[in-house]
């Protein structure tokens, strides 16, 4: 089968183009920004990349187009190839709707939803299914550093996959998870996010129910039960065995932790059943943790085996992940863009380093973020950080407004090497600086770094 995928170099469509060519597949695809390192990832797996979405390739005649959502009609003038796919009445699908029906429809699916910790717990729980010996296949919206891969077909009968609440094409407005039909699903947190195609948490509620709904008798819901709006989720109808997890106090058949984010034991009500010591911090990793060994246990991975195998877990690319160090102040990348897991973040940070200083760099630059929605809970989630720094974007609303009530501990600046400057200025030998983005903060990683060594040579 040949596949032309429109949208290929985002994480998910880049993760089905790299499953479809394991597969046999011929695999082409086009998109907007081809650059690397998807582009050499694909580009390795033999995979022919366009640039744009012209509607000359067409001539490439394949059996069938698969959609990405970053595809519109309301700018139909970009995505000329769409036009004429339509006209032509060629064959088309969705990733999600593609991959189910070739990869996942023989599988034993575990999925991973929530609005926080989606990657982090996918790339968990494949370790800790790898580390058994099951040769789990996944798809990781990240790159866990134990595979470096965000991506792989398996070569047993598990599926793990990260399961995102955002829709799923043009012609889909159902979430993408919906398609995937697990049996095994982790429902990690659930808070208002992509407020650009979600009304309110009502209606995100009501896409996880319809996730509910897809998971069989037979099957396994892994659930936090610290959270409200899950519990509403389940209260429309549940029809599977509930796990949860996380509980404050002692709970009958519930999962919490007892010790320290990066020390604790794993108890079931008051039995201990694993220990996991590794060097993650935060109790939202604490927390996701306890989701992923809910989650290995439904296919036969003891507790204390996948315990012990989350001593040797390594996160995934992007999480807390120290770029460098120069003249004694070290540099971290973030994928953090959620103003609660911006707040987890830098706590987890702060647990990490004590009294030494925090300085937390962001760019509100998601879609939910851009619209200014969760603008006042910015003070909130920079919390523990000594100084902050905000990019000012073109997001319709002033972030100087949105972090007056920080006073002089918090920096906007308009442009990304004026905030690196700016950074720089306020470092001091000791302190560790935190940059948190869904995209790539315009390189600020290195300027901070080259910065660094010049004012501390």
């Amino acid at each position: 089968m040949h596949l032309h995928i429109l949208g290929i170099c985002g994480t998910f469509m880049g993760g089905i183009a790299a499953i479809a060519r394991e597969a046999g597949h011929k695999v082409t695809g086009c998109d907007t920004n081809v650059y690397p390192p998807m582009s050499d990832q694909l580009r390795a797996l033999g995979i022919e990349l366009i640039e744009g979405f012209s509607a000359d390739q067409m001539r490439l005649a394949p059996d069938v187009f698969v959609i990405g959502n970053v595809v519109t009609r309301a700018r139909s003038q970009d995505f000329a190839l769409m036009e004429a796919i339509l006209d032509a009445g060629a064959d088309y699908t969705s990733g999600p709707q593609w991959l189910y029906e070739h990869v996942l429809k023989h599988q034993h699916v575990l999925a991973v939803a929530g609005t926080h910790g989606k990657t982090t717990t996918s790339a968990m729980l494949a370790w800790v299914l790898e580390a058994a010996g099951l040769k789990p296949g996944f798809l990781i919206g990240g790159v866990p550093m134990n595979f470096d891969i965000s991506a792989r077909l398996g070569a047993g009968k598990y599926f793990v996959i990260e399961a995102d609440e955002y829709d799923t094409a043009l012609f889909d407005k159902r979430s993408k998870f919906v398609h995937y039909r697990p049996r095994t699903a982790i429902l990690n947190n659930l808070e208002m996010d992509h407020a650009d195609i979600f009304a309110d948490l009502a209606a995100i509620e009501t896409q996880f129910h319809h996730l509910v709904r897809t998971v069989p008798g037979k099957g396994r819901l892994v659930v936090n039960a610290r959270d409200e709006a899950l519990q509403r989720v389940l209260t429309r109808g549940c029809w599977s065995e509930v796990v949860r997890f996380g509980a404050l106090r002692e709970e009958p058949g519930a999962l919490r932790a007892r010790g320290e984010p990066h020390a604790f034991d794993v108890l079931r009500g008051s039995l201990k059943i694993g220990r996991v010591e590794w060097k993650l911090q935060g109790e939202h990793n604490q927390l996701n943790a306890l989701a992923a060994i809910g989650a290995a246990e439904h296919v036969g991975v003891a507790p204390e085996v996948a315990a012990a195998a989350l001593g040797k877990f390594e996160n995934a690319k992007r999480r807390m992940e120290l770029i460098g160090e120069a003249g004694g102040v070290k540099v971290y990348d973030d994928f953090a863009h959620h103003p609660t897991a911006i707040r987890a973040t830098v706590g987890g940070l702060r647990q990490r380093v004590g009294l030494q200083r925090v300085l937390a760099v962001f760019e509100p630059r998601s879609n939910t973020m851009k619209l200014g929605t969760m603008k006042a809970q910015l003070p909130w989630a920079l919390e523990e950080a000594d100084l902050s720094f905000c990019l000012q974007g073109n997001y319709g609303w002033d972030a100087q407004d949105a972090l007056a009530p920080m006073g002089s501990l918090a920096v906007v600046a308009d442009k990304v090497d004026a905030l690196a400057a700016a950074v720089i200025a306020a470092a001091k030998p000791g302190d560790h600086v935190l940059c948190m983005s869904n995209g790539s903060f315009g390189g600020i990683h290195q300027k901070l770094l080259d910065g660094m060594r010049t004012k501390f040579k």
